[in-house]
């Protein structure tokens, strides 16, 4: 198991393949999250959160505000390559140490991954209300006027996953593994056009 927030050492010792639980403290972030993020850091102001060290998760959660605070639904991982642009700058702003998501990203992302001691966790698709029994607790949200998905949720987690190391920090990818494989198999079957 591991514990946000997480340590460099934490997450440079994960390899490609290890299957963990995750605890602590997450933030969501979608495309509109990280837009705003980067957009008020490149005029020098500051965000409302902290992601040092934490986990940022790619997904849209359904919640509701029962009269007592907010109770979570169902919590699913959104495709990650959607934020493959803005995430290496994201990565190197403000320094998240685990993404969460599904399909993985790209190689600039892995790069930054790799330069900042940061993993990338792969969780299923399809399965959301299976993530919201990892999560405890709703600890707050920011940017609500984005809308539900798009809205930051501060989130506690207990017991998510278990979720797969699919992007190391030493620049490794299992989604990358398998495109090779897949494109040396075509080769070998003369099917590479």
């Amino acid at each position: 198991m591991l514990r946000s927030p997480m340590s460099e050492n934490d997450v440079r010792s994960l390899r490609l393949g290890d299957e963990v639980t995750l605890s602590g403290t997450a933030f969501t972030a979608r495309d509109e999250a990280h837009l705003r993020a980067l957009e008020l850091a490149r005029k020098g102001e500051r965000v409302p959160f902290d992601l040092e060290g934490k986990m940022l998760f790619h997904c849209g959660p359904i919640v509701e505000n029962d009269g007592e605070g907010w109770r979570l639904i169902a919590a699913g991982p959104t495709t990650s390559a959607r934020m493959n642009e803005m995430e290496p700058d994201f990565i190197r702003r403000f320094k998240p140490r685990a993404i969460i998501g599904k399909g993985g990203m790209s190689k600039p992302t892995l790069e930054a991954m790799r330069e900042h001691g940061c993993v990338y966790f792969a969780f299923t698709g399809g399965a959301a209300v299976v993530a919201a029994q990892g999560i405890k607790e709703i600890k707050g949200v920011h940017w609500l006027d984005l809308g539900m998905p798009e809205a930051v949720w501060q989130m506690e987690m207990q017991d998510f996953g278990p979720v797969i190391v699919a992007m190391d920090a030493h620049g490794n990818s299992i989604f990358e593994s398998v495109a090779n494989a897949v494109r040396s198999n075509l080769k070998a079957i003369g099917r590479d056009r």
